[in-house]
């Protein structure tokens, strides 16, 4: 059960101020998308967005059921962020331990980068779900292998990619400990199970001949955390039993195994892929190429703030140099997928922070680790035998002297499992409070920079106030990627002024942009009040409207009030 409370802790997290910030332009795309029939989405996924078709079409069934409200349109994401961090948790307890695992999945849950896309009407949660799911799946399957662990693994490996192709660079993780154990078994892929866990698999086998694991330290370890880095560092027992287990021996058909469990993928995502590519052009030509610096801004970039990734990444390393080789999975999960989205980034445009959401789990299981080695600062000795008024001396008796029992500090000391709890959790603590500015700034706003919100609904709600029957509303820029449209038909509604100047909807044209009128005067003959919204701060709103839309808006009209509004302005023209 150790993942209840990193699960329960997430989703209290990202649900809290989940409605706050309004929707932005990517999830004003998937809003757009997904309230389209399906054939329409069918259509426009032709055309641009194929990637995130998958997506789009789950949105299309849960927008039908639980609406577009900002609250409706993220809650998915919240529950996959919330089941994210249970299986993060699991996913230590299986690889490390179980404190570590609990660790890990509570540090995964107070980090801003889980509230930020756990609160996003976008795939990433569901990708980071999915790249866990798949993970855990394939240790089970490697340490024992059978049809219906490799099947598993086949199904959340294929979804994985249908929800977010470029989260298949997971795979090369993956490949690395396949073909550790193949070769030499799943123990030299770090993947053997932590010895406590070891000792209870024993006794569940075999009652009458189990015998206890020595963990080491000053007193008994119950939690589940015990490895030694090498069998040998367990007993001769241990290291016996360790030879005779199926952790040691090598699985020459896990390999072919895996490649098998790879074809629906392969099946269903290739398709996906070659479409997707044809759109690179459209869909990324506002990413610049990958450079180094990149590198070093991505631990903060992909927190959500600077402190906390830089935090987050000492704790990694900490943890992974304790690990050993049990670091392995962990580690290629990280270093892999943003070495390959960083090596074709350089090349092609797909260098997006974002994109790489889906590693941040594996980077908290060997800070769990760090943290599950955390101790509190020992209190002082006592001189042997000299006695308190609240404690007095303890003195052995005949009934207790046949047997060796645990000192107190042993049970409660900062060495001491829960000594050592208790100092994991202040950690995780303070990792949560150096992230509570981010966590309050990306609650009211979901724009980057933060400090260039774009306000649609203030826009917005001043037309609606201020609008009249007969009004029009004419947009600039209307092929960028700030969806001014989209932002107003959300938030208006019904209650949207007539778009005088649009020739075919976003629906028609089977995209996220309207195609408008080439002859903008014609089109805006007889209309006495136009709405005009604009991008950016300015004075003179038509000013900044460019070619022959402009023309006719100077000419024709004059204007009557502006508001600016951040990130956008609207104007009252009239003739």
């Amino acid at each position: 059960m150790v993942w209840v409370v990193p699960g329960l802790l997430t989703l209290v997290v990202t649900l809290a101020g989940i409605g706050h910030a309004q929707p932005w332009r990517d999830e004003l795309a998937t809003w757009s998308a997904a309230t389209r029939p399906v054939p329409d989405l069918a259509r426009m996924t032709r055309t641009i967005d194929a990637a995130t078709g998958p997506y789009y079409l789950l949105m299309h069934g849960w927008t039908a059921l639980a609406g577009t409200s900002p609250t409706a349109l993220r809650l998915p994401s919240a529950l996959a962020m919330a089941v994210a961090a249970a299986l993060t948790a699991r996913l230590g307890a299986v690889l490390v331990g179980r404190r570590a695992g609990l660790l890990a999945g509570l540090l995964f849950a107070v980090l801003p980068v889980t509230s930020r896309y756990g609160q996003e009407a976008r795939p990433y949660a569901l990708a980071t779900l999915l790249a866990v799911l798949a993970t855990l799946l394939l240790v089970g399957a490697l340490r024992r292998p059978g049809r219906w662990r490799w099947t598993g693994y086949a199904v959340a490996v294929a979804a994985l990619g249908l929800f977010h192709l470029l989260a298949l660079t997971l795979l090369a993780a993956h490949a690395v400990v396949v073909l550790l154990a193949a070769a030499r078994g799943p123990s030299a892929a770090g993947l053997d199970p932590p010895l406590a866990d070891a000792a209870e698999q024993q006794r569940a086998e075999d009652p009458g001949h189990a015998r206890p694991v020595h963990t080491g330290g000053t007193g008994p370890d119950r939690s589940g955390d015990s490895y030694p880095a090498h069998p040998r560092a367990a007993g001769p027992e241990s290291t016996s039993s360790h030879r005779d287990s199926a952790a040691t021996r090598r699985t020459p058909a896990v390999l072919a195994w895996w490649l098998v469990a790879l074809l629906p993928a392969l099946l269903l995502v290739t398709p996906l892929a070659l479409v997707a590519r044809g759109q690179r052009g459209r869909q990324l030509d506002w990413v610049d190429p990958a450079r180094l610096p990149d590198l070093a801004a991505l631990p903060g970039a992909l927190a959500q703030s600077g402190v906390v990734g830089g935090f987050v990444l000492a704790l990694a390393a900490l943890g992974t140099a304790r690990l050993g080789r049990r670091a392995l999975l962990p580690a290629a999960a990280i270093l892999l997928p943003v070495v390959l989205v960083f090596a074709a980034g350089t090349m092609v445009p797909l260098w997006v922070t974002r994109y790489l959401v889906f590693t941040v789990p594996f980077a908290c299981v060997p800070a769990g680790a760090a943290l599950a080695a955390a101790r509190v600062t020992p209190a002082p000795t006592r001189t042997p035998g000299a006695a308190t008024l609240a404690e007095p001396e303890r003195t052995a008796t005949p009934a207790a002297a046949g047997r060796t029992a645990p000192p107190a500090e042993a049970e409660q000391g900062p060495t001491s499992p829960r000594g050592r709890m208790a100092a994991g959790i202040a950690v995780v603590v303070l990792a949560g409070l150096l992230g509570l500015p981010d966590q309050a700034a990306l609650r009211r706003t979901h724009e980057w920079p933060r400090s260039a919100p774009v306000d649609y609904a203030g826009a917005a709600g001043i037309i609606g106030a201020e609008q009249r029957p007969g009004d029009a509303i004419v947009y600039s820029p209307r092929d960028g990627w700030l969806f001014l449209d989209l932002g107003m038909a959300y938030h208006l509604g019904p209650r949207l002024p007539r778009d005088v100047l649009v020739v075919r909807d976003q629906r028609q044209d089977a995209s996220l942009w309207a195609a408008e009128c080439d002859d903008p005067a014609r089109c805006l003959a007889g209309v006495d009040r136009v709405w005009l919204v604009v991008t950016g701060r300015r004075a003179v709103p038509p000013a900044a409207v460019p070619g022959a839309k402009g023309d006719a808006l100077r000419a024709g009209y004059t204007v009557r009030q502006v508001w600016p509004r951040p990130g956008i302005t609207v104007a009252l023209l009239v003739r």
